[in-house]
């Protein structure tokens, strides 16, 4: 490991082999590090942390600090960073609530870019990317594959569904489904996200599918019970489908419509 003279890493602290640290970083009791993660200069690590392999950390970043819940009362809860992520400069991660899970978690492989804030009990998966300034408030919950655009803001306790994406300054005030493109104050659906299934692989037929599906939740005047029902019915052919039809049928604040 290189660990630089200024940085201060209390002796606790659990290091893997490769870790670098950078100059004026520091290091809490509670922190663990995994093998090959680069943390870079002045970045402040605290909390119950744990962050897994060959992250990337730049300048600038408070990962694992206390929760912004007034309800907080020092206890030991965590905040959870799986490997291969990057995180740039000045993002704020904090860890959960007593009140709910307890941890904070972004999975692997994620994209985080400038200024990004995930609150106390986000739970986010894998293969995400998160534009400049994108704030989680508590409690949400992000799925794969999703892309939040820049000052995109999402409300406590929302949804937001695999292969979606928000365009630049979304705000979030009701769940977003699978697959769906958002846009607007509050967030209207625009289309689907035709563009990102095809770059992930999807088939031509998937893609129809899914166009198809995303015209009976919002262009055939059926209620959401009767979209999600004619949905559901689908995936029997079309697999992609079980995806929007289970997110549809889990309680949530409602799905923007």
């Amino acid at each position: 490991m290189s660990i630089h003279p200024t940085a201060i890493v209390h002796p606790a602290a659990k290091i893997g082999r490769g870790v670098v640290i950078g100059p004026y970083s520091i290091v809490g009791e509670h922190v663990e590090i995994g093998a090959g993660t680069v943390i870079g200069p002045h970045v402040v690590l605290s909390g119950h942390t744990r962050i897994g392999a060959d992250n990337r950390i730049f300048q600038f970043c408070s990962i694992g600090e206390q929760p912004q819940d007034k309800k907080y009362a020092g206890e030991p809860t965590r905040l959870e960073i799986g490997d291969r992520n990057t995180i740039r400069e000045f993002c704020t991660f904090n860890c959960g609530t007593a009140q709910d899970v307890g941890v904070t978690r972004l999975g692997n492989d994620n994209w985080i870019m400038a200024y990004v804030h995930l609150a106390h009990d986000c739970q986010v998966g894998n293969q995400t990317i998160f534009a400049n300034n994108a704030q989680l408030a508590g409690h949400v919950q992000v799925d794969d594959w999703a892309i939040l655009g820049g000052f995109t803001v999402v409300h406590q306790f929302v949804r937001i569904g695999a292969h979606s994406i928000s365009a630049m300054g979304t705000i979030l005030f009701q769940d977003l489904p699978p697959y769906v493109m958002a846009a607007g104050n509050p967030a209207e659906p625009r289309s689907i996200n035709g563009e990102g299934l095809k770059r992930r692989g999807f088939s031509v037929a998937a893609v129809a599918a899914v166009k198809r599906a995303y015209k009976t939740l919002y262009k055939s005047g059926m209620k959401l019970d009767e979209a999600r029902a004619a949905i559901e019915a689908g995936s029997a052919a079309v697999p992609e489908l079980a995806l929007l039809a289970g997110f549809l049928a889990t309680p949530g604040r409602g799905i923007i419509r």
